[in-house]
């Protein structure tokens, strides 16, 4: 009897697929193409660094909207001594027929943990960890527009069409793991970010590089799951169908990145489907864990379960995973002490649990946190009680993977408006962190347009790694 699995190939895939019932048109569940020879081939075979790296991950907690520093992270005395009088000078603002007067935090700042580093009032699970933390309160941006701020820390430039730096990570590094993806991002249930999913696109880079979506409600990954009725002894054979049908399709295209792209996708998804519902499964977890995350309040729930599943993800070999909340709450163009009070009780304890959980687990060393918005916010009131955008001065905090512990980093003018001292551009943050990674930023390149692309775009940006950051080992 002949092979089943013994046909013409000349066959239009489309017409056969769209024809074809049941779990083959299911792409989304294929199985591995050449196993091995991807792994010692393929675009997502682990490579060397440039350097020997303090860090081999990263979890990126974005805030959306452009926290405010002056009442989080940079305490301005004189602002509250100046309080309700004309800034003394010209600021840049968004919406600047807006612009009042200066308008002092209405919050207390403590020194917190040895290094004596301070920090908001609203902030006392940050606090906690402030001597496991680098505050970098000197950072400055290339836009005021929040699309183009976005655009700026994701991939290093305000246009459009740049890939995103856990793309130029995951190209720069490959993946430790065939059946996780090495980049996933945890969206909020509530819905997508300002910018959606070109906050972590690959761009120009080959789309295997781009960020995979995974849920923190329901099924972590949409049509992941093996269809009740169909049987085990069916889906291999759907699945070896699918392979050579793929295999032949791409012999036929060899220079399709989109191709090769989705083919490796598709092969990803097969092997997910035993490995994502245990890696995420946070119900392993023990009660304290479980409590240091905030999932027994319904304030702290949602982000500390997203944070938990970040941990596990890196725990299991993930390079790169990035946390955002619906559209960009940080936005406080009004009632800005409101809503920050009711933001930071949503991920203080979550972010700082991350940071506290890692550590306990000897992760930290070699796992770099970030917390960090697009920009940051005016001292002068927009209308009776809110901000407007500020990317002359703000602050972010980084934890492990080589930065510095306790460590505070540069500083704004009295007023908070500008960043004065030690001045950290986005293009230098990048070019830090891939250090970090063992990366050159200068060395990290793609052919685009006729010329050998970057993150940082060093000839053009002038981007310098930060060693002021790190520690002298990191640095090094």
């Amino acid at each position: 009897m002949a092979d089943p699995m013994d046909f013409d190939f000349a066959v239009n895939r489309r017409t056969l697929l769209s024809a074809s019932a049941g779990g083959v048109g299911m792409l989304a569940l294929k199985q591995l193409l050449a196993e091995e020879a991807d792994r010692d081939g393929g675009t997502l075979a682990p490579r060397r660094p440039h350097h020997t790296p303090t860090a081999k991950s990263v979890i990126l907690l974005f805030q959306n909207g452009g926290p405010s520093q002056m009442d989080l992270f940079d305490p301005k005395p004189e602002l509250a001594r100046q309080q309700g009088r004309p800034y003394p000078g010209q600021v840049e603002a968004h919406f600047d027929k807006q612009v009042r007067n200066l308008l002092a935090s209405p919050f207390r700042f403590f020194p917190r943990g040895d290094c004596g580093m301070r920090l908001s009032e609203i902030l006392p699970r940050l606090g906690a960890i402030a001597d496991d933390i680098t505050l970098v309160r000197s950072m400055t941006t290339a836009s005021v527009d929040h699309e183009q701020a976005l655009r700026v820390i994701h991939t290093g430039n305000p246009f459009a069409g740049k890939a995103s730096w856990g793309s130029w990570v995951v190209y720069g590094l490959g993946t430790e793991r065939d059946e996780l993806p090495a980049y996933v991002v945890l969206t909020d249930p509530a819905g997508l970010p300002i910018d959606g999913t070109m906050n972590w696109s690959s761009g120009f880079l080959p789309a295997v590089y781009q960020g995979t979506q995974f849920q923190a409600r329901g099924s972590a990954v949409l049509n992941l799951s093996t269809p009740a009725d169909v049987g085990s002894v069916a889906r291999r054979h759907q699945f070896e169908l699918l392979r050579r049908l793929n295999a032949e399709h791409l012999k036929r295209q060899p220079q399709d990145a989109e191709l090769q792209a989705r083919i490796s996708n598709y092969e990803l998804a097969a092997r997910m489907q035993t490995a994502v519902p245990d890696v995420l499964d946070i119900n392993r977890e023990t009660r304290q864990t479980r409590q240091l995350y905030g999932l027994d309040n319904e304030t702290t729930a949602d982000y500390g379960k997203r944070c938990l599943m970040a941990r596990r993800l890196i725990e299991q070999g993930v390079r790169f995973v990035s946390i955002y909340l619906q559209s960009q709450p940080w936005d406080t163009h009004s009632k800005n002490a409101q809503s920050l009070r009711g933001l930071c009780a949503r991920t203080d304890q979550p972010s700082a649990a991350l940071v506290t959980d890692l550590k306990q687990r000897g992760l930290l060393d070699s796992t770099i946190v970030m917390f960090a918005g697009e920009f940051g916010r005016l001292p002068v009131s927009q209308g009776p009680d809110g901000r407007d955008h500020n990317r002359h001065g703000f602050s972010i905090w980084l934890a492990g993977g080589g930065f510095k512990q306790g460590y505070v980093h540069g500083a704004t003018d009295d007023l908070g408006y500008q960043s004065v001292e030690e001045v950290v551009s986005v293009n230098d943050l990048h070019a830090t962190l891939l250090h970090a990674l063992g990366l050159d930023h200068r060395r990290l390149l793609y052919p685009h347009q006729g010329r050998d692309d970057s993150l940082t775009d060093e000839p053009v940006t002038g981007a310098e790694v930060v060693p002021a950051l790190l520690t002298a080992s990191a640095a090094g």
